[in-house]
């Protein structure tokens, strides 16, 4: 009957937003208190229910996810990402131009979020198949499996790291093992399904690409953008911390925080945890992309004002998802299904993927599907004692999975790159599937490596 129930809201979760054209944030809220009184749950708590979901689910990640926006908005205005793509393309030369998109798009990609590294590379994407007589579609492939890849595995990204959170997973092993599985992905999903994507639908291949779909876009001189190095070492720099106390932790306490901790333990974990990173990373690319090349410091803080102008809503919508997950935690959902699935033997790993998968396909929206599903497979993974760390991977790509109408990367993509319906499923979608399946399978195999 509760899955009954979950169902039902997930249905009724797709009407509001799908067909009523409701806003997200309210769709999932609305939802959140049927579903809380359809499970039985007194009526006096389920505000508070909510509250709490909402609360625990941006209380870590509001100083990620601000951070890391105003970070990557930095990067953006100054021309560091237009710096990176240019000079990768240009060492790599024409034969390795792909691998020089993917390693441009997997660097930026982790400092911006999808939309805006896609809007971002777009035309320098564009003016190199140009110069180089290519296909757009050529390298535009490549390009959006490194960005997806990021934005579905990697922290400070919303999703894993939001996932991370209910799972109370490392978020520095979350990283280690996010960059262990999407090398292969991206590889996969990139230059060799293009090779297999051009005799699927020859057709995708030939348009140009429709720039005026994206508007007005900044355009930059290389001359005027920061260094090479300055600009990528800006990008990575909170996975470079977050990855220096990981690693340190692994090392020399075995990846176990240890009982009574040094000064230099402490000093590591502390500029290791994410929202410190962050910040310190948005310091030092306020110093790399703003001060040093004497941008005057109103315009740097406009670009702060304006990168939390963006994220607003999906902070709200993250939050309702939170919600969501909540009420079905306190309503004995999540309760149910690990008992449901007590004394099987189906992974925990693949249960969360599966179920991540359901709810990408019904919603859309990739973020809500991760944080959803790891609601209701926390306590499996609990009882089985499966790496957290390895369930945010599998949670993250099971929502990637067959992109379709109702997602908006969907449609940007079909846009951008000037496609018919069907040639946009048979590229875009199944690229999508691809990162979904390929990250389920590393997962699987690293559990057996750390299990």
């Amino acid at each position: 009957m509760q899955l009954f129930i979950v169902v039902l809201g997930v249905l009724l979760l797709l009407f509001l937003i799908g067909k009523a054209k409701l806003n997200t944030f309210v769709s999932l809220v609305i939802v959140s208190f049927i579903v809380a009184i359809a499970l039985g749950m007194p009526l006096g708590k389920i505000p508070a229910s909510i509250e709490t979901g909402i609360g625990s689910q941006l209380g870590h990640l509001a100083l990620v996810f601000g951070f890391g926006a105003m970070l990557g908005r930095l990067v953006a205005d100054a021309g560091g990402a237009f710096r990176i793509a240019h000079t990768l393309i240009d060492r790599f030369g024409k034969k390795k131009i792909q691998i020089a998109v993917v390693l441009a798009s997997f660097i930026i990609g982790i400092a911006l979020f999808f939309e805006v590294g896609l809007v971002l590379l777009l035309p320098i994407i564009f003016a190199i198949a140009s110069e180089l007589g290519l296909s757009m579609m050529y390298l535009g492939l490549p390009m959006v499996a490194a960005l997806s890849a990021t934005h579905g595995f990697l922290p400070p990204h919303p999703a894993p790291t939001a996932i991370a959170g209910v799972y109370g997973a490392n978020v520095g092993m979350v990283l280690v093992y996010g960059l262990i599985i999407a090398v292969p992905t991206v590889l996969i999903a990139g230059p060799v399904f293009t090779k297999t994507a051009q005799k699927m639908v020859p057709t995708a291949f030939k348009p140009s690409g429709n720039l005026s779909a994206m508007g007005e876009f900044k355009e930059f001189k290389l001359a005027e953008t920061p260094s090479f190095f300055s600009s990528t070492l800006t990008s990575l720099f909170p996975v470079i911390l977050m990855a220096i106390a990981t690693i340190y932790e692994m090392l020399v306490h075995g990846g176990k925080a240890p009982k009574n901790p040094s000064l230099l333990d402490s000093i590591i974990t502390f500029i290791g945890s994410p929202g410190v990173a962050m910040l310190l990373s948005l310091l030092v690319a306020i110093y790399t992309m703003g001060i040093r090349r004497k941008i005057p410091m109103k315009e740097l803080m406009n670009s702060l004002e304006q990168a939390i102008k963006q994220i607003a809503m999906m902070l709200l919508i993250i939050g309702g998802g939170g919600a969501f997950k909540q009420v079905l935690i306190d309503g004995g959902v999540g309760d149910y299904v690990a008992q449901l699935f007590k004394g099987s033997s189906m992974s925990p790993i693949l249960l969360a993927w599966l179920i991540a998968v359901v709810l990408r396909l019904a919603l859309g929206s990739a973020t809500v599907a991760a944080l959803t599903a790891a609601g209701l497979a926390a306590p499996l993974m609990a009882a089985t004692g499966t790496d957290p760390a390895l369930m945010v991977i599998a949670t993250g790509a099971g929502s990637l999975f067959f992109s379709h109408v109702n997602d908006a990367g969907f449609w940007m993509f079909k846009e951008y790159f000037d496609l018919t319906l069907k040639e946009t499923l048979m590229t875009w979608s199944v690229l999508e599937t691809i990162i979904a399946i390929v990250g389920l399978v590393g997962a699987l195999v690293l559990n057996l490596v750390v299990a």
